[in-house]
């Protein structure tokens, strides 16, 4: 398999990775899954919390792939392109954590972006967190983060439609 192969499997697995956390975000962690990811939406002073559950699924997907790929576990039946997949995996899951859970939720290290994309990753997911509840909210995704102007107006709609309870403090 070329180097540009691998490359682009990779590149590929980590963007459809972020559209895979988008619904899965959306519809399990705000859905039936609710349960797991509540305490991530609510104060507390806990080193971990119920939603970093959620990374175990990540961590299995990706040894999964490794393990499909490895000529060390399937022999001859490897799949080479599966070992190229569970990178991408590991590699959205370590940028993952450092964005959402270091940079947003500055839960490894403090700092504050005062301008550029890493403002933008924060700003929309500090709306995410505008909801009160699983209802409604805006900004699923993780590293891909649309305009917080664009996801005010969309919180404010959701609002005035009873979609939604959004924190006074939200702007919106």
């Amino acid at each position: 398999m070329s180097i540009w192969a691998i490359i682009a499997i990779i590149a590929a697995t980590f963007m459809g990775m972020e559209v895979f956390a988008w619904a899965l975000h959306k519809y399990v962690m705000h859905g039936f899954g609710w349960a797991w990811h509540r305490d991530h939406h609510e104060p507390h002073d806990n080193a971990l919390e119920r939603n970093d559950l959620y990374a175990i699924v990540g961590v299995v997907m990706s040894v999964s792939m490794f393990a499909l790929g490895s000529p060390l576990v399937r022999g001859t039946n490897a799949w080479e392109p599966a070992t190229w997949i569970g990178a991408g995996i590991l590699l959205y899951g370590i940028v993952y954590t450092l964005i959402h859970d270091g940079l947003v939720h500055q839960r490894y290290f403090r700092y504050v972006p005062k301008r550029g994309y890493a403002k933008r990753l924060v700003q929309s997911h500090k709306l995410h967190h505008a909801t009160v509840g699983k209802e409604g909210g805006v900004s699923f995704g993780f590293v891909f983060a649309r305009a917080p102007a664009k996801l005010k107006a969309e919180l404010k709609r959701q609002r005035e439609a009873g979609i939604a309870v959004v924190r006074d403090s939200a702007g919106a």
